[in-house]
């Protein structure tokens, strides 16, 4: 294995550790030096493969999606629990096949579907690629198919692989 070197991380958790102890003294910066270098050493070993994200565009549009569709599930889950529509939610759980195979692109995608108030990333079966997805609303399963392969995955694969 390879021990690569991140500056940025140790940098940050360097400056977390003086911000947190308040002082610029030498001892702090020699506990906060030796703090960032154990950490850091310990997260090489706990994450041996490194994201190399590409595609800043596709991430940013991405992003803006994610944004709005945040925006939007909450609407519609504010609705439901405010009683205001007037037929009950269809609560299910729907398997979706994945292409995505990155660690970090599903770890994302996991984070994007949980973020999303309405839906929960309830399962993965590594073994044949497939995401066990929790929805409160599934009145239609081939709109949240889609949602999630071409608005989510996709681009994902894009940045990642």
């Amino acid at each position: 294995m390879t021990l690569t070197h991140r500056p940025l991380l140790e940098g940050l958790l360097l400056a977390m550790w003086l911000i947190v102890n308040e002082s610029l003294a030498l001892h702090h910066w020699l506990l906060g030096i030796a703090f960032a270098l154990g950490i850091a050493a310990l997260m090489r070993a706990l994450r041996p493969k490194i994201a190399h994200p590409r595609r800043l565009l596709v991430a940013l549009q991405l992003s803006w999606h994610v944004l709005c569709d945040v925006v939007r599930s909450n609407l519609a889950v504010g609705r439901i629990i405010l009683g205001t529509l007037h037929q009950q939610p269809k609560i299910g759980f729907m398997k979706i096949p994945l292409e995505l195979r990155d660690p970090h692109g599903l770890a994302a995608l996991s984070v994007i579907i949980t973020a999303t108030p309405g839906t929960v990333w309830a399962g993965h079966d590594p073994a044949n690629n497939v995401l066990t997805l929790h929805v409160l609303d599934l009145q239609d399963e081939a709109a949240w198919l889609h949602t999630i392969k071409q608005r989510y995955e996709r681009p994902l694969m894009e940045i990642f692989e």
